[in-house]
C-alpha cells in the first residue's frame, strides 16, 4: 500500500495492527488532500485569520513524525526537524520548497517513523533523555495530531478548488 491509498483500518487485529492502520489512514488523508495542488494554492492560507497553508501542514507533520518516533520515542540521531527558534512549529516554507517534495518528504518520514519504533513494544518507554511515555502513546498523539491537520486540510483544500471527500 502507498502512502496516500485511503485503505480501511482493520476493525479486528491486534492492537497494533490497528493503531497503525489507524494512523496510515490518517497519513494517507495528508497525502490525499495535499496532493495535485499548485505551488500557488499549497502557500495559501485560504481560511483567514488563520496562517495555517497545505505545504505548512505537510512540513509540520514531516517534522512531527521525525520529533515524535524517530527522535524523542527511539532516540535516534537524526537532525531536528524545527529551527531554533521554532522548536514545535515549521508551518513555514522556504523559499524553492515545493508541495511535490514536501509530500515526497513526509512519505519517507512516515516510512522512517515506522521502521524507527518496528522492533519495540507498545509499552515500552521513550528513549531520549527526559521522556517518559510508551510507545502506546506516541501512536495515540500522532493519530490525534495527523487527524486533526487532515481535517484542517479538509477545509483548505474545499476552499482552494472545491475538492471534498476523502
Amino acid at each position: 500500500m502507498a502512502l496516500g491509498d485511503l485503505v480501511r483500518p482493520p476493525e479486528r487485529g491486534s492492537e497494533r495492527e490497528v493503531l497503525q492502520g489507524v494512523l496510515d489512514f490518517a497519513r494517507g488523508a495528508v497525502v490525499r488532500k495535499a496532493s495535485g495542488l499548485t505551488e500557488q494554492q499549497a502557500r495559501t492560507a485560504a481560511v483567514p485569520p488563520s496562517a495555517l497553508t497545505p505545504a505548512g501542514i505537510v512540513k509540520h507533520l514531516t517534522g512531527v513524525e521525525r520529533f515524535w518516533f524517530s527522535i524523542d520515542f527511539a532516540d535516534l540521531d537524526v537532525p531536528h526537524p524545527w529551527p531554533e527558534d521554532d522548536r514545535h512549529g515549521a508551518f513555514a516554507l522556504e523559499p524553492g520548497e515545493t508541495i511535490d517534495g514536501l509530500i515526497a518528504a513526509y512519505r519517507q518520514e512516515c516510512a522512517a517513523s515506522d521502521a524507527a519504533v518496528a522492533r519495540y513494544a507498545l509499552d515500552e518507554v521513550a528513549r531520549a533523555p527526559g521522556t517518559d511515555f510508551a510507545l502506546r502513546f506516541a501512536y495515540a498523539h500522532l493519530i490525534e495530531e495527523t487527524g486533526r491537520h487532515a481535517g484542517h486540510l479538509d477545509l483548505l483544500r474545499e476552499v482552494l478548488d472545491g475538492v471534498t471527500g476523502p
